[in-house]
């Protein structure tokens, strides 16, 4: 399916401000032409109100009908308006009195009145000419129309342009960030000049760009310790292989030629179910819960494992305190037996290794802690990154692949929780917390 391309903001924005002055300039236009007619009205109905006053007063005061100084008064009263005809008629319908005649064909307003006279009732017919003021009317339509669309067009001119120019910011972000590649992520987007909207976008894109070279460095650290991991075994495979076939060999010899490779078969076997394992824990991989009554019985159960270890390093052990939760206990069971195995690596002889357990408010602390050398403040977030070794040397690559705490990190996540280190006075804790979920009735 094609993607839908939203177009040009700026023309975008330029078309809804050319809408809205439209709108705008057209409500105010349909204001003023109704506010001009109605007062045009007005003064219309003010005019014939005046007049009709005026006709009534003089044929109020003339004393006989048809007169000429009736007619005379009546002419100069109506002189200069053009747009006014006046017809008197009497009770039998003569006319007494008619002035010029509105031209056929024009709008026209009547007024019709009767007016006391001494001979009797006299019957008016005023008629004012409105072709006039239809004709401004329609003249200061056609100039609002021109003056709104005039108007709209270069309010909409002019909205373009500022947006183009306000718009200058983001396309000068847009130029930076075309700049970044896989091997520039080390760049920073420069918000000096840019106005404050962006500044929180663009403080969100460093944030991420840092994310991002991390996560890059991690991934070709990753690699290389990938590569390293496989390749010490594979050397040795090669190695073995190529002296057991330059000459012959019993069958003793040869067993334990096998023998060797075989163990460094099962190592990488062992690194690549861990990785397996993590890309599983990666893709989104939840943990199955199960209601655990003591989980100090589940950390005694996996140090017992470890114990013939920890008696050959010197070490005693134990477990302190105890807890309840839904957790999955095969991959608990993990995790724990490889903070004890770390534990036992880095622990002080003739020291104790302690797992620790209890529950603070809505989580489920694990701990092992042991006696040993600080840990610098500097390693500390990256114990649980994969293949990181404090020890830069390696040195027990053979027994330890550097998978242990990344599996350990990876458990917590597929549990919903979280992992915590601590070193200071030759004391390091290790460990896991667990949220203290409610195990499902059974």
């Amino acid at each position: 399916m094609r993607a839908m391309h939203a177009g040009s903001l700026g023309r975008r924005l330029a078309r809804w401000l050319a809408l809205l002055a439209l709108a705008g300039l057209a409500l105010t236009c349909l204001g003023v032409y109704t506010a001009t007619s109605l007062s045009l009205g007005e003064r219309q109905a003010e005019t014939l109100r005046q007049k009709q006053l005026q006709v009534r007063h003089l044929v109020a005061e003339a004393g006989v009908l048809g007169s000429g100084a009736l007619k005379h008064k009546l002419d100069d009263a109506l002189v200069g308006r053009q747009d006014l005809a006046l017809v008197l008629t009497d009770a039998s319908q003569q006319v007494l009195y008619a002035g010029p005649a509105a031209p056929p064909g024009r709008r026209t307003l009547v007024t019709r009145f009767e007016v006391a006279a001494a001979t009797g009732p006299v019957r008016a017919t005023l008629t004012l000419d409105a072709s006039e003021d239809d004709r401004v009317l329609r003249r200061l339509a056609r100039t609002l129309v021109a003056a709104a669309l005039a108007g709209s067009i270069v309010i909409a001119a002019g909205g373009f342009t500022l947006v183009q120019i306000g718009l200058r910011p983001v396309r000068d972000l847009a130029a930076q960030v075309q700049t970044l590649a896989a091997d520039t992520l080390d760049r920073r987007l420069d918000g000096s000049d840019q106005p404050e909207e962006l500044a929180g976008l663009i403080h969100h894109v460093n944030e991420l760009l840092r994310r991002l070279h991390r996560a890059y460095a991690q991934l070709e650290g990753f690699n290389a310790d990938v590569a390293h991991e496989l390749f010490t075994p594979l050397t040795t495979l090669i190695g073995g292989t190529e002296v057991a076939l330059r000459k012959a060999r019993d069958a003793i010899e040869l067993r334990d030629v096998l023998g060797g490779q075989l163990e460094e078969l099962q190592r990488m076997s062992l690194i690549v179910q861990d990785m397996l394992f993590l890309s599983q824990a990666d893709r989104g991989a939840q943990a199955r819960r199960e209601d655990v009554s003591s989980l100090a019985g589940v950390a005694t159960a996996v140090a017992e494992l470890h114990e013939a270890a920890m008696e050959e390093a010197g070490l005693r052990w134990r477990v302190e305190g105890d807890a309840r939760g839904a957790v999955d206990v095969r991959l608990l069971q993990r995790a724990l037996s490889n903070l004890i195995g770390n534990a036992t690596r880095h622990a002080r002889p003739g020291s104790e290794v302690e797992v620790r357990i209890e529950s603070v408010e809505d989580w489920v602390k694990l701990r092992v802690v042991n006696e040993g050398s600080t840990v610098a403040p500097d390693h500390l977030p990256r114990l649980f990154d994969r293949f990181y070794r404090v020890d830069t040397s390696r040195s027990g690559a053979d027994r330890n692949h550097g998978l242990g705490l990344a599996i350990v990190a990876a458990i917590a996540r597929m549990h919903g929780g979280r992992v915590a280190a601590d070193s200071r006075g030759g004391i390091t804790s290790v460990g896991l917390d667990l949220p203290a979920v409610a195990a499902a009735a059974g």
